[in-house]
């Protein structure tokens, strides 16, 4: 509503919704076009634990307002409202709810538990009543740790997904929470099988044929989906990265479309994804697979042969044909001299690999003068075939890992540089209340920081002395946490993390809705088919705040598991000992276990002079699959490198 919505793009519902609005003045009418009336702001509404909210307005640079509890008029979390701004009053911007336009659907998964002989529906998470009335018939139909899905906005039981004695049902409530979708309906799952499992390249006479050049894809030993190619040619000193192109198959507002939306992100588990997109087309016909013909959306990059500066991008709608697939370890075992060239795709690949890697050595060396290199762990769970932990180790980066990154990170930016208003991926600099915060941590674990003349160099000396604590990658991640949450958003605000001035994603368009928004966009560019990028910028500001929101979800859904599955493992440890390491101390000490399993989260019950980054030994005590919560008891102190 920031830019208005034009009368021809609305559904009869639509309509008539909007000529209420206008009706009641929050909206004017002009030219066809409803634009919100200017002492009115339509968002999200984020509820805190006083009672009193914010909303989260839709629109490029616009500032949070304020909402007290008796201002909030019956809006509750996630619902799309319009406020009406308070003008003149003291202190932060503030304002009042003036008209719900949707309330926010609210799922959540509840459990039978037996208290006092009587059966009762508690709220996994919080382990509360839920606010929905069964019959005690009903109830007793049920067992002890039956586990549903909620609709909490209508009060009803959506469906059954288990019982919590059955490891398989982690999977079931992950997705559940954020009503994610498993399967893919069949008339979508019909739609992606009559594209058919390869590509005709007859039927594409005006695309730019690079299917003679030898490009590769390198990825984790698990991927399916490949967004990505590279290849590096040496005597033009140019790059190209070639990426799916999704959007040639994804008809804009199309059932396959649709359903994309919806989903936002393709979700990661331990033993699986549940994708954006049909797998019929993430995993086979959209994945630029080795040895067969793809449609690719290419950039080819020219860089400076001394300074690797870009000197200019050119972008096509492409052929390609990768000639192989490399894990990331085949590269680095590569780099390192212990991987030879099978046969000739690997010695035409190989061959240009290394002076690659120097490229994007040098590019991340001119990177990190304005960007920040933050350290920081990923924890990679083994599940075995009954669904509980068999093993965790965690992820490095490695230099095949930098090689894509800055390969990505060139397109990603030669994308942003295309547009003025679009799909930008943003990252604000820290509020001065959580840098305050951050501050104060440091100092408790005996790091004083000085103020420097910008933020990257404070950053930066705050890591100098973290290194010589040797507690560089917890520092980091203290970082990490103090600063604002990147986000999508169509003005360009920059991106603080990266220190690049505009940035967006372009090269996951199999698994993020966002890259699919931008290559749309850049193909309406390409074309200058003025109609077409109006078209698709319309409503620009509310998507840009559903594909973060979604974002969010995802991430969200995927950690549910993660911890669920930690807290299966500790229900059978209990009275067992372990060493970890403490990651915060407020409101109550956490740990982080390093010993037989690692990067399981647990709460101590005491805190015995405990210190941040302390390591310890424990007893686990409790262990909540409900609420994916671990309890342990502080033993000791123990003087050991556990990371």
């Amino acid at each position: 509503m920031t830019h208005g919505v034009i009368e021809a793009d609305l559904k009869t519902p639509e309509k008539k919704l909007l000529k209420e609005l206008n009706d009641q003045g929050f909206l004017k009418f002009e030219d066809n076009v409803y634009t919100l009336h200017s002492k009115y702001r339509a968002g999200l509404i984020d509820v805190t634990r006083t009672g009193d909210a914010y909303l989260k307005v839709i629109g490029s640079s616009m500032k949070d307002l304020y909402i007290e509890a008796k201002d909030r008029n019956k809006a509750d979390k996630d619902d799309l409202v319009i406020a009406q701004r308070l003008i003149g009053k003291r202190g932060k911007p503030s304002a009042v709810v003036a008209f719900i336009v949707g309330k926010a659907e609210h799922y959540g998964v509840a459990v039978i538990k037996t208290i006092d002989g009587r059966k009762s529906l508690l709220d996994l998470k919080t382990n509360t009543p839920v606010a929905l009335r069964l019959e005690t018939d009903a109830l007793e139909a049920y067992s002890d740790n039956d586990v549903f899905q909620i609709n909490y906005q209508n009060a009803k039981i959506k469906e059954k997904l288990g019982s919590l004695d059955d490891p398989a049902v982690d999977e079931r409530i992950a997705l559940a929470l954020f009503n994610r979708h498993n399967e893919f309906e069949p008339d979508i799952l019909e739609i992606a099988k009559n594209f058919g499992k390869s590509v005709d390249a007859s039927l594409y006479p005006e695309r730019k044929d690079l299917r003679h050049l030898p490009f590769c894809t390198i990825d984790p030993v698990t991927a399916k989906d490949f967004d990505d190619a590279i290849y590096f040619d040496i005597k033009e000193n140019a790059l190209y990265v070639a990426i799916a192109d999704v959007s040639t198959y994804v008809e804009p507002f199309g059932p396959i479309d649709t359903e994309a939306i919806y989903r936002g992100f393709t979700v990661y588990f331990p033993h699986k994804s549940v994708p954006m997109l049909p797998r019929e087309l993430s995993e086979n016909l959209c994945s630029l697979r080795p040895t067969e013909d793809r449609l690719a959306f290419t950039f080819k990059i020219f860089l400076d042969p001394q300074s690797f500066d870009v000197t200019h991008t050119e972008l096509y709608e492409t052929l390609i044909h990768s000639r192989r697939r490399y894990t990331y370890a085949e590269v680095d075992a590569f780099f390192e001299g212990n991987l030879k060239a099978k046969n000739e795709n690997d010695a035409v690949t190989m061959a240009y690999l290394p002076r690659l890697k120097e490229v994007t050595h040098s590019l991340k060396r001119t990177r990190m003068q304005k960007g920040y290199d933050f350290r920081s762990r990923e924890f990679n769970i083994h599940l075995n075939d009954k669904g509980l932990i068999e093993s965790v180790d965690s992820e490095e980066e490695t230099p095949s890992h930098a090689l894509i990154e800055d390969c990505m990170l060139l397109a990603n930016k030669a994308a942003a540089s295309m547009f003025e208003r679009g799909v930008f991926r943003v990252h604000e600099e820290p509020s001065p209340l959580k840098l305050q915060s951050l501050y104060g941590q440091l100092s408790s674990i005996g790091i004083d920081v000085e103020i420097k003349g910008s933020m990257r160099h404070t950053i930066a000396d705050i890591q100098k002395k973290a290194e010589e604590l040797d507690i560089r990658e917890e520092v980091d991640t203290l970082i990490i946490q103090s600063q604002m949450q990147a986000r999508y958003a169509p003005d360009n605000l920059g991106h603080f993390g990266l220190g690049f001035d505009t940035y967006t994603h372009f090269t996951s368009p199999i698994r993020r809705y966002s890259d699919l928004m931008v290559h749309r966009f850049l193909k309406a560019i390409l074309a200058k088919d003025r109609d077409q990028a109006g078209y698709l910028m319309r409503n620009i500001d509310a998507l840009c705040e559903q594909i973060s929101i979604l974002e969010r979800e995802a991430d969200y859904t995927a950690k549910d598991l993660e911890n669920r599955k930690y807290a299966r493992w500790a229900s059978e440890r209990i009275g067992q000992r372990g060493k970890a390491r403490i990651i915060s101390i407020e409101p109550s000490p956490l740990a982080i276990l390093f010993d037989e399993i690692i990067g399981a989260r647990i709460f101590l019950k005491a805190d015995e002079g405990i210190k941040l980054f302390g390591n310890v030994e424990l007893e686990i005590i409790e262990a909540s699959i409900s609420s994916t919560k671990i309890y342990a008891n502080f033993i000791k102190h123990i003087d050991e490198d556990l990371t």
